[in-house]
């Protein structure tokens, strides 16, 4: 067969395409001569490109003066394939979130769960609100109920001012760890909280003003261990005696410097779980008797820590009182005016004593001599007690340090930790 039929049917076929992709106007442009066509290469590209199926449907612009001489063609570029764009992150499994989650500070997590609906509730999954620091926020409500509403086990919040916490479901609380200290909070929003609790180990009230429904909701926390009252008021001494005896696996009781009376004291005393051992009783000066002392001891033998500084009634006859405690090691007796120093002689015959706080009884400048009559004691050595305290930095709880990260919270640290 001859090539020059198809050669010589190209013209019309190239016009036929014109008209049938570009529209009526293309074909109305001069046609280019039939030897200027013979003359190019044996495949022109502008037969090529009239060929070749377009991927997207051109357009050709509206014809203007602007235009009249050339003519400009609309087309829309081809989307990139999905797969050169990498992994999507709506295609990652929730454990890879979670973990990324993991990751952001406080702030950064409550921003990420405004992104969508899927990111807001994996923002709020238990797992990433075990331990929450909120020291520093100038007012909690509705905040701390979600907070703990999410299954925050460990939460440290001291000094702040609470409200109402809003809950919306009558659920128990997991919350284990709580510092609540120095807050400025009713008795009935403390109330609010602690009645949800159940599972509580480590809790400071230190400074609060309390109730009798709080006591009573404490003892039904059985796994309590560590228990800060220091500076508490407005219970009686009832309900004392009957939180003391639910929580029977108390190892630290800090009962310091209450609203208490004598009552009070041998409440503490004579109900306070044998297993102790470490009790801040300090602060009752003309409260706490040389009886009340007695009974303690013999009922709970196994103390290592023990502070009755500013009792007045105290007086050396304690001493062989003292010494049935075979494992005491940290004993004070600051401003207990009743002891004369030169009876602190007496402490050498304690064998296991290790540490000895006499503030208010000796002076500064006598205290080098007494060191080196008592060279295996430590004398003042720290002014406030740690005993139950969530820090043991003394009263105040020093929320950071330097490197902005949270303090840890009865040796346990926060992973969220609120910053302003």
């Amino acid at each position: 067969m001859s090539l020059e039929r198809p050669l010589q049917e190209l013209p019309s076929l190239s016009e036929n395409l014109e008209s049938s992709l570009l529209g009526s106007q293309r074909s109305k442009r001069p046609k280019r001569p039939h030897a200027a066509c013979l003359d190019a290469e044996n495949t022109p590209q502008e037969l090529i490109q009239n060929w070749s199926p377009p991927h997207k449907h051109q357009r050709v612009a509206d014809k203007g003066k602007e235009n009249e001489e050339n003519v400009f063609i609309l087309a829309r570029r081809p989307r990139k394939r999905r797969d050169s764009l990498g992994v999507c992150w709506d295609h990652l499994p929730d454990e890879l979130l979670l973990r990324i989650l993991s990751c952001l500070s406080l702030r950064d997590l409550l921003r990420t769960s405004r992104v969508c609906k899927r990111w807001h509730q994996l923002s709020f999954d238990e797992s990433l609100w075990q331990s929450v620091d909120l020291e520093g926020k100038v007012r909690l409500g509705n905040a701390l109920g979600q907070v703990l509403s999410a299954g925050t086990q460990r939460l440290r919040c001291p000094h702040t001012s609470i409200g109402e916490p809003g809950f919306t479901h009558k659920e128990p609380l997991r919350v284990q760890h709580m510092d609540l200290s120095g807050c400025t909070v009713s008795a009935d929003v403390v109330y609010d909280i602690i009645s949800r609790c159940a599972q509580l180990q480590n809790l400071s009230l230190e400074g609060l003003a309390l109730s009798d429904g709080i006591l009573q909701s404490l003892a039904q926390n059985p796994q309590l261990v560590r228990l800060n009252l220091s500076g508490c008021s407005g219970f009686s001494s009832a309900t004392l005696a009957q939180m003391l005896q639910s929580c029977t696996r108390l190892t630290e009781l800090n009962v310091s410097w209450c609203d208490f009376s004598n009552e009070h004291v041998k409440a503490v005393v004579s109900n306070v779980t044998p297993s102790v051992s470490q009790l801040n009783i300090s602060g009752y000066r003309q409260n706490l008797t040389m009886e009340d002392l007695r009974c303690l001891v013999e009922r709970c033998p196994s103390i290592v820590h023990l502070d009755l500084s500013d009792s007045v009634l105290v007086t050396i006859d304690s001493f062989p009182i003292l010494q049935q405690l075979s494992s005491l090691r940290h004993l004070g007796l600051s401003r207990c005016y009743q002891i004369h120093p030169a009876a602190l002689l007496e402490f050498e015959r304690f064998a296991e004593l290790q540490t000895l706080e006499v503030f208010g009884l000796v002076q500064d400048a006598h205290l080098p001599a007494l060191m080196k009559e008592l060279p295996n004691l430590r004398l003042n050595s720290q002014r406030f007690t740690p005993i139950a305290r969530p820090t043991p930095s003394g009263r105040g709880t020093s929320g950071t340090s330097g490197t902005g990260t949270s303090a840890a919270m009865w040796g346990l640290p926060c992973s969220l930790v609120y910053r302003l």
